[in-house]
């Protein structure tokens, strides 16, 4: 009997379908367009803040209402540099407070993408009256026109904020929020601590390892930050428990290239199959490694940090195979 070509493409289906089912334990099948969808889960219990979150963890840090008028400031004045114990250099504004910068921006071209309540949490810096105080050079200074037609300061190209959640001069509490928001150095890198800010960070692949002193070798990120997973994740079949509000404390790891990575173990537990993009039910895709979903902590201010260590009992760093360390696996 002759085989249809409608039925060779359901064969042909079924077995992709079945590769996937393979790869990491879906009970069910994923629909066809998805890659691999996990089981719909509510947001469950992702520990508390925990050591070192402070208020740079999401927006919810600090009591609702107390964000400083000055954040709101419509003058930028002379930039200054200021020296953090936690972070190095960084570039504050005429009244102390820290500006910042966001990873979804580009810088050449310089553009904006912060807008509506994102601007109410990260007011732009008006680039009218700044002007380059010591340590700081003039030529890096700009601008960028804004969807609404002002002027934003920019830094070596990149847009420069204030964070709503900064009371007082000196405050760093945006630092590291969602994974995307970082401090200025005064050369417009982000700011990193001591040990030469983004400096050394910027060669990183998109996942690698670490030495770390008391975990072993751990899993980092390409800005060098700790990677985590979630106990309460699962990985046959893979789902998620971090949802809503979980992700603004836990930011999700984007998908990395196989080919961009170093010392991660790409095969896992379910050979040539472990390392794969998650497809989650809130539409973000986020990168997997044996089948578990990664993530990192917005209470981690700059590489080496481990506070997310341990968290409510169920965040752990991740091995270069997955593994949790310091936790056994269910």
């Amino acid at each position: 009997m002759k085989t249809s070509w409608r039925s060779a493409s359901l064969v042909v289906s079924a077995v992709a379908v079945l590769a996937l089912t393979t790869a990491c334990g879906q009970e069910t099948a994923p629909p066809a367009s998805s890659q691999n969808v996990g089981a719909t889960a509510a947001a469950g219990d992702y520990g508390s803040a925990g050591t070192g979150l402070g208020n740079g963890s999401g927006f919810d840090a600090g009591a609702a209402g107390q964000e400083s008028s000055a954040t709101q400031a419509a003058t930028a004045g002379e930039l200054s540099v200021a020296t953090s114990q936690e972070l190095g250099k960084v570039l504050t504004d005429s009244a102390g407070l820290t500006l910042y910068r966001f990873d979804k921006d580009t810088a050449d071209p310089a553009k904006s993408n912060c807008d509506g309540d994102c601007a109410k949490k990260w007011p732009p810096v008006p680039a009218d009256d700044a002007t380059a105080g010591a340590g700081i050079d003039k030529a890096l200074l700009g601008s960028v026109t804004r969807s609404d037609g002002t002027k934003q300061l920019t830094v070596d190209g990149w847009p420069a904020y204030r964070f709503a959640k900064d009371l007082n001069a000196g405050d760093v509490n945006g630092q590291g929020v969602g994974g995307t928001w970082y401090a200025l150095a005064p050369d417009g890198k982000k700011a990193g601590g001591g040990a030469g800010g983004e400096a050394g960070a910027a060669d990183l692949p998109g996942l690698s390892t670490r030495k770390d002193p008391k975990l072993g070798e751990i899993v980092i990120d390409k800005n060098g930050m700790t990677v985590y997973r979630f106990m309460k994740d699962t990985q046959w079949p893979m789902s998620t428990k971090c949802t809503g509000d979980c992700l603004e404390k836990w930011p999700v790891v984007a998908p990395v290239d196989a080919e961009d990575t170093e010392g991660i173990d790409l095969q896992g537990s379910t050979p040539n199959r472990g390392y794969v993009v998650f497809d989650r039910p809130d539409g973000i895709k986020q990168q997997s490694i044996d089948c578990v979903p990664i993530y990192t902590f917005a209470g981690d201010k700059k590489p080496g940090d481990t506070n997310g260590q341990g968290v409510g009992g169920t965040w752990f760093a991740i091995r270069p195979d997955g593994k949790p360390v310091g936790a056994s696996e269910q």
